[in-house]
């Protein structure tokens, strides 16, 4: 049979001076530049377009009005979910819980939200 290397191993080589393999389907993920040569242009995300329509509006809003606001402005377009506005908030709630007060938002009442440093 043959010895499977066991994550060790492969720490040790590294340690060893030997350059570290590349797993080829976990760094095609991260390539920056299409085959073409022209770099690639990464999508705003939910929560980055959602700060941004906060920004723009100065209020606390909903998930539901920052989601068609978004998708209005062209800033972030659902890509089929059917409940959008209940990802978002989700994702909200966990940076809030995660980053906490370096969190980019701050819950304002039931199911809204605003900029934390928007008084700042």
């Amino acid at each position: 049979m043959a010895a499977k290397k066991s994550p060790k191993a492969k720490i040790t080589t590294e340690a060893a001076g030997q350059a570290p393999k590349v797993d080829s389907t976990r760094s095609a993920k991260k390539v920056t530049s299409q085959a073409g040569g022209k770099p690639s242009v990464k999508k705003t995300s939910a929560l980055d377009a959602a700060a941004l329509v906060l920004v723009e509006t100065g209020q606390a809003m909903t998930c539901k009005e920052m989601i068609d606001t978004m998708a209005a402005k062209g800033y972030w377009t659902s890509p089929g979910g059917r409940t959008p506005h209940a990802t978002l908030y989700s994702g909200i709630l966990k940076e809030i819980n995660l980053k906490g007060g370096d969190a980019r938002f701050k819950k304002t009442g039931r199911g809204k939200f605003a900029l934390a440093n928007a008084g700042a």
